[in-house]
Order: C-alpha cells, then sequence, then structure tokens
C-alpha cells in the first residue's frame, strides 16, 4: 500500500459510540483502496475524550489518537452522538469551528447533527438528521432550518445525514465530489450499494393518526376516514357541519392544524400506503379506494408527499 497523500479524515470516538455510524465512516475512508492510488484519503479515529471508551454492542475501544487529530483534519465526521439532549464540550465545539475556519469540511451522520449545530455554524443554514430527531433539533436550535425530508444536506462546507444509512449516500457524494462519478461508483459497488438513492426520508416516516379531536368537526372526520372514496368536496363537509365554508375552514383548521384539503389528501396517502404495502390491489384499484380518481392522480400526490412512486414504494415496503 503507498503513502497516501490524500485528505486527512478524523472521525470522531466517544463514550457510547454508534457503532455502525463509526463503521460506516471507517469502511469508506479506512479500507485500504490501492486500486484508487497515493492520492486516496488519510485515515484517523480520534476520541474526544478520556479512554477506554464503550461503543454500542459491548465494545471496549482504545483509541490511538486524541482530539487534537481535529486540529490536522482536512475532514471531521461526527458518526451519532450520545443523544439529542446530551451536552457537547465546549473544547470540542471550539476545534470544529477552528477547523472549519481553515477551510475543514465537517460531516454529521443522524443524531451527529446535534455535534454540529451544538458549534453554531449551521445557524442560518438548512440542515437534516434522523426524522426522529427532527423535532428536537428544531427545538433546540431554532436558527438552523431543519430538513426531515432528505437523505443529505450540504450548508457550505458543513454536510448532514438523515438515519444511519443515509450517511452512506453522503459520503459516497462526498467521494464523487472529491474523486468523481467513476471512483464513488468502485466505492459502491464495494459496498453492494447504488451509487446514489432516489427519494428521502419522507418514506420512511412515521405518521400516527392524530388524536380525534373535540370539536363540532370530529364526527366529520370519522365519517371522512371510514369512506376516503367518496368525493369529499368543501362545500359538502361544511354542509355535514351545518356551517358556512368559511366557518368551516376556521373550525377545520382550529382542530386539525391543517387546512380540509390538505388533511384529506394525507388520509389518502397514508391508506395508499397501508394498500399499497399489503399487495393486494393494483394502482388504479387504490386510487379509486382512497378516492384518488386516477392512477396517475395518485402518482403525482404520492411522489409529492412521499419521495418515492407508488411503484416504489410497493417493492420497498410490499410482502
Amino acid at each position: 500500500m503507498p503513502n497516501l497523500t490524500g485528505p486527512r479524515v478524523v472521525a470522531l470516538l466517544y463514550d457510547g459510540l454508534c457503532t455502525f455510524e463509526f463503521g460506516i465512516v471507517a469502511e469508506i475512508f479506512g479500507l485500504p483502496r490501492p486500486e484508487m492510488g497515493a492520492g486516496w484519503y488519510r485515515f484517523a479515529a480520534c476520541a474526544i475524550e478520556d479512554g477506554p471508551l464503550r461503543a454500542q454492542g459491548g465494545f471496549t475501544l482504545t483509541p490511538d489518537h486524541g482530539i487534537d487529530g481535529i486540529d490536522r483534519a482536512d475532514l471531521v465526521v461526527v458518526p451519532g452522538w450520545k443523544g439529542a439532549d446530551a451536552a457537547v464540550p465546549e473544547d470540542l465545539c471550539r476545534r470544529l469551528r477552528a477547523a472549519h475556519d481553515r477551510g475543514a469540511r465537517l460531516v454529521s451522520i443522524c443524531s451527529g447533527a446535534f455535534v454540529l449545530a451544538a458549534t453554531g455554524l449551521l445557524d442560518g443554514g438548512t440542515a437534516t438528521t434522523h426524522w426522529r430527531y427532527a423535532e428536537a433539533l428544531r427545538a433546540r436550535h431554532p436558527a438552523i432550518t431543519v430538513d426531515q425530508a432528505s437523505l443529505y444536506r450540504q450548508h457550505g462546507n458543513i454536510f448532514t445525514s438523515a438515519g444511519s444509512a443515509a450517511g452512506i449516500d453522503l459520503l459516497i457524494a462526498i467521494v464523487r465530489q472529491d474523486y468523481g462519478a467513476e471512483a464513488a461508483n468502485a466505492v459502491a459497488r464495494r459496498l453492494v450499494m447504488p451509487a446514489h438513492r432516489t427519494g428521502g426520508q419522507a418514506q420512511f416516516l412515521e405518521r400516527p393518526v392524530p388524536a380525534r379531536p373535540v370539536s363540532a368537526v370530529a364526527p366529520l372526520l370519522d365519517r371522512m376516514h371510514g369512506d376516503l372514496g367518496a368525493p369529499w368536496t368543501l362545500a359538502r363537509m361544511a354542509a355535514e357541519c351545518r356551517m358556512s365554508r368559511r366557518t368551516f375552514v376556521r373550525r377545520f383548521t382550529e382542530a386539525t392544524g391543517s387546512s380540509p384539503g390538505a388533511w384529506l389528501a394525507d388520509a389518502r396517502i397514508e391508506a395508499a400506503k397501508s394498500l399499497l404495502a399489503a399487495g393486494h390491489l393494483g394502482t388504479d384499484a387504490i386510487a379509486d379506494r382512497v378516492g384518488m380518481g386516477s392512477a396517475d392522480t395518485l402518482r403525482h400526490h404520492f411522489r409529492r408527499r412521499v419521495g418515492l412512486s407508488p411503484g416504489e414504494y410497493r417493492t420497498r415496503f410490499g410482502p
């Protein structure tokens, strides 16, 4: 293996390390790849606190490098974090800010976004994280626009990714930026991964049915859920509640947090997702059952809300 001269990549180690997320970084940047030549990445894992450190799965780590490895890095990766409520050491934030100021790229996988957010460097920008942590990130760092639908986002020299596997997508994208499509494709092939995945994390979001609101529109919601295929026009909905359209829209929005049209579209998409996953009906039949009218209409709204076509969703989540 030749002496490598490429960008210095540092992955952070901490007590409670997310093992899978760290493994992603080590696999892509730390695995020997002689076919890539001497210009390939140089990799090191650096502990941000004194060891030995524990990792998820019962491992104990004995790091070779300390936190000062950040000071020499061209790319720093935060492979997950201890939790949304876990404090981020100020020394770590200071070193990450200094690395950013000298041009190093900062990368987070999944909950690692909380570390980058703590530096303040994402303020005014857009970031993503696992959809389960999106509300917590938004609440703790209101200066950041949180995109919970994308697999990864870039804000200048700062990169954030969604759930664990989305970290692979992001790191392959970084390889593509640094060495081109051929190198990214080679790394992806070795991982038995697509070089670029379509869609986003919207397809995985849990959207529980909200609690039945105690209001004059609650009985109507029950009827709509029971017969989504019916032609639920605004006029019909208002008439069933014995209200004017204006009053109905106001009362409906107060009760549900969304407009009648948006609520109905979301309910129909959720029903379509269940039917697609069950695998018993074709797209035309599902569109008719949930009130989308036609397969084309269902495809349009489904892709806009979920990020996949109905066929792609069935392939991923069907029987």
